[in-house]
């Protein structure tokens, strides 16, 4: 995707040097996106968005993190129950128990104890993974070259490893921001109940080694920013470091004045292809060589509160 664009962009530049006129100064990607036609995005809607409210922090400021649940068909068993469980309020009381430095914040029961509700679904290793063809090649795009898989492409703004562009496996994959389930050793394949958001640099090796539900789209510094665990994995020593859980809810569920709003950048859009140039080939200001490429969890899907 973007090694055919990079070309595009010098030979333009070229082009205005040798008519006399001065090239155009390159926008950056923060330039790109705020000039993007309303056609380009996306909203996401309320039944896709899990609210997670946190104990207060030192200053007494509140902590809200919001989720984006993954899209269909990835992870369906996962995320039915994560439905589940938030309509449940099974969270409600519950802590962030590790949080382990460039790694992960997760949060579920300490005490292992707490029963789950009923009909949650049973998953298998098989679902880390869905066959390429169950996703619409309309909404498939192009991702760069990667290390971790034969093919990366962007799907309904979700980034993607795969086996090939049109053929074979497809799974999501591990980028900051990403939100997974806790497991045991295999078999076990975790229920949702149990959750953690990766706050440090992509770790890529979990990639269909567990399911990922979704990604933070806002409020990821309560995370990233809790002190560390010292136990082994940075889970906490002490039940008085755990911070409290108050409510997690999906945000249908919420007053409809109350419910957070959000729109992503279409990865479809004339916008992306633009914006993934430039995340790729940096020409503003600051940057001495542009890189030439992007590992696809530096290109970022951008994401904008309504309200």
């Amino acid at each position: 995707m973007t090694a055919f664009l990079l070309p595009l962009l010098l030979a333009q530049a070229a082009a205005a040097q040798a008519s006399g006129r001065a090239a155009p100064h390159p926008q950056s990607p923060t330039e790109i996106v705020a000039v993007a036609p309303a056609t380009d995005w996306v909203a996401i809607a309320p039944d896709d968005l899990l609210v997670m409210d946190v104990a207060p922090g030192p200053a007494g400021a509140s902590r809200r993190i919001v989720i984006q649940l993954i899209a269909a068909p990835f992870a369906r068993p996962w995320v039915a129950n994560v439905r589940r469980l938030a309509a449940a309020h099974w969270w409600d009381g519950t802590s962030i128990n590790r949080v382990q430095d460039n790694y992960v914040a997760q949060w579920g029961d300490a005490t292992e104890k707490k029963p789950l509700p009923s009909g949650l679904a049973a998953a298998s290793e098989r679902d880390y993974a869905i066959d390429t063809a169950a996703l619409a090649a309309g909404e498939r795009t192009v991702g760069p070259a990667d290390v971790y898989a034969p093919a990366t492409f962007f799907y309904r703004s979700w980034p993607v490893g795969a086996e090939g562009q049109g053929q074979g496996a497809a799974w999501p994959v591990h980028c900051y921001g990403m939100v997974g389930v806790g497991r045991d050793v295999s078999p076990n394949t975790g229920t949702g109940a149990e959750l953690y958001a990766v706050i440090g640099h992509a770790p890529r090796h979990l990639d269909r080694n567990i399911a990922l539900v979704g990604r933070v789209i806002e409020g990821i510094e309560h995370l990233s920013s809790l002190p560390r665990g010292t136990l082994g994995l940075g889970f906490y020593d002490r039940a008085e470091q755990r911070v409290a859980i108050v409510r997690i809810r999906l945000a249908s569920e919420l007053p409809t004045s109350e419910q957070p709003r959000f729109s992503y950048l279409s990865t479809s859009s004339a916008t992306w292809a633009r914006y993934a140039a430039a995340r790729a080939n940096r020409q503003d200001a600051f940057f001495i060589r542009p890189a030439g490429a992007a590992d696809i969890c530096n290109l970022p899907v951008p994401i904008r509160r309504l309200r």
